[in-house]
């Protein structure tokens, strides 16, 4: 479908054509056609040219999970402008920093979130209008009246595969999130492969896409099923029992969770009485599972399971690790991520960018037409980021001597909770303007739920009272809450080299002895 299929703007062009009348979304009890889907992706496009954008322009979308979210996509994408998602479990400043870093003309907002664009709506520098998903919002125009005024033509604007398609947001270790450039050549590099490796995906598949589409695991997976042209049961948000009722009820066959998630199903009582009997592949990433997790899932979900590596920088998985790799004659690749997926070279690296010999431990390095085009405006963090061709990941990890790749620790610290990435820097920053804070550390530790969890290493001003609960409630009104320590030791000082960094290591040994690798 690659040819057919050049762009990202192509997808609902072409399905709409070949398979009209087949649900493309299903949600909320309501379905929409390929022909429907596309149909609102012109008018969309339409929309967004009359308010004056045009190719390369910047739209933001803050929202939870909805078709709105697909029929932004593509619409923007006939006009060749970027969707950029915005993290909605952010803080009003955060959603700020990402909207204005991004230069975004326009803001379509769920219901959810009025409150929040309301306090910060005044310092957004270079948006035009706010576009209100669910109406409901005083003086805001509405979505779906917006929509059908537009007319269902589509532009047919020349697209180019180097083009900007999306720009999604990761965490920064400097305190700022970076925007991803993941052109519509990137994506479309992912696509073929994923259906090519991801399990035998056929026209009766039901894909269940609820992982947040502000994530490349959550819209990178609604886009493989949409190109693949299959039905797409999207949820508005991970209700355990809800989800479970889903796959029953809809007979979903197809569905990738992070192992937070599939944990959550599987303690939920109503999953003893779940038929499972639909469900033929589950792909689960976006942080490591462990080996008992796995085995649990194996055995209550009975069908088969496989798990991907990637970044959003590499639009997503680079590694896999099939169902053949799953099972009690597998234990030891079951703590591996996988092999590349095809047409991604992988390799271990040195700090001089020597490659190293399997089962020696450096940072893993990529080279792959899935590699983003650069860090919206951060030339010197893209440069840092890919180097001769080969984009560096950040993590640590070895390759054994059957090419199966293992993630041992994280280069920059980066904490993994629940499937999204924290990095210190940002919660030392929240904590750190406290009066009584001398100092602080933060760290990621083992948690059963959410794989680690953020934990605060403290050393308080001299004669200075304050308690973790005091400290974690000052950061609640900087950071997100996904981001706040669960909980916070206090120490008479932390260690540190003779450059005075803090040594991040020395701090996560206690909580870490007896377990074969520093991520959970």
């Amino acid at each position: 479908m690659t040819a057919a299929i050049p762009t990202v703007a192509d997808v609902t062009r072409y399905h709409a054509r070949t398979r009209p009348d087949k649900v493309a979304l299903h949600f909320e009890g309501e379905k929409i056609t390929y022909a429907a889907l596309d149909r609102r992706a012109n008018q969309v496009a339409q929309g967004l040219r009359a308010g004056g954008i045009v190719r390369g322009t910047r739209v933001a979308i803050l929202a939870k999970n909805s078709p709105a979210f697909f029929e932004l996509w593509f619409g923007a994408a006939k006009l060749g402008a970027v969707i950029v998602p915005v993290n909605f479990r952010l803080a009003p400043p955060e959603i700020a920093f990402v909207v204005n870093d991004a230069t975004a003309e326009l803001l379509f907002v769920g219901a959810d979130f009025y409150s929040a664009v309301e306090t910060v709506a005044g310092t957004l520098k270079t948006v035009r209008t706010i576009i209100a998903l669910d109406g409901n919002y005083p003086a805001r125009p509405d979505y779906r009246g917006w929509l059908a005024r537009q007319e269902a033509q589509d532009p047919l604007l020349p697209i180019g595969g180097r083009d900007c398609a999306i720009q999604m947001y990761t965490s920064g270790t400097t305190g700022h999130p970076k925007g991803a450039q993941l052109s519509h050549d990137n994506l479309l590099a992912l696509l073929p492969r994923a259906l090519a490796q991801w399990g035998n995906w056929h026209e009766g598949d039901v894909n269940l896409v609820c992982l947040p589409l502000f994530h490349i695991g959550g819209s990178g997976w609604g886009l493989v099923g949409l190109y693949r042209g299959v039905e797409n049961v999207l949820t508005r948000d991970f209700d355990p029992p809800a989800i479970l009722r889903i796959i029953e009820q809809q007979r979903v066959s197809k569905a990738i969770f992070v192992p937070a998630m599939m944990l959550f199903l599987l303690q939920a009582p109503q999953a003893r009485h779940t038929d499972f009997s639909s469900l033929e592949l589950i792909v689960y990433g976006a942080s490591p599972a462990p080996l008992d997790l796995i085995r649990s899932a194996l055995k209550g979900f009975g069908c088969q399971l496989a798990q991907v590596y990637g970044l959003t920088e590499t639009t997503g998985a680079i590694t896999y690790l099939g169902p053949e790799d799953h099972g009690e004659h597998a234990i030891e690749r079951m703590k591996s991520c996988g092999r590349p997926m095809e047409g991604v070279e992988i390799k271990v690296v040195d700090a001089a960018g020597k490659a190293l010999a399997p089962r020696e431990v450096g940072e893993i390095v990529c080279r792959t037409p899935q590699v983003m085009l650069g860090y919206w405006n951060l030339e010197e963090a893209t440069r840092r980021a890919i180097r001769d061709g080969w984009f560096h990941t950040g993590d640590a990890g070895y390759v054994d001597e059957d090419g199966y790749f293992y993630i041992y620790d994280r280069v920059k610290d980066m904490i993994v909770s629940g499937g999204e990435n924290i990095y210190p820097a940002e919660v030392e920053s929240a904590l750190f303007g406290h009066p009584a804070v001398a100092d602080v550390a933060v760290i990621g530790v083992p948690d059963e739920q959410w794989g680690e969890a953020v934990k605060a290493v403290v050393v308080k001003q001299p004669g200075a009272v304050v308690g973790a609960a005091e400290l974690i409630d000052y950061a609640r009104e900087r950071i997100a809450g996904y981001k706040l320590p669960r909980s916070v030791d206090f120490v008479a000082a932390l260690p540190r080299n003779a450059a005075g960094k803090i040594l991040k290591r020395e701090l996560r040994r206690p909580y870490w002895q007896g377990r074969d690798r520093q991520v959970n």
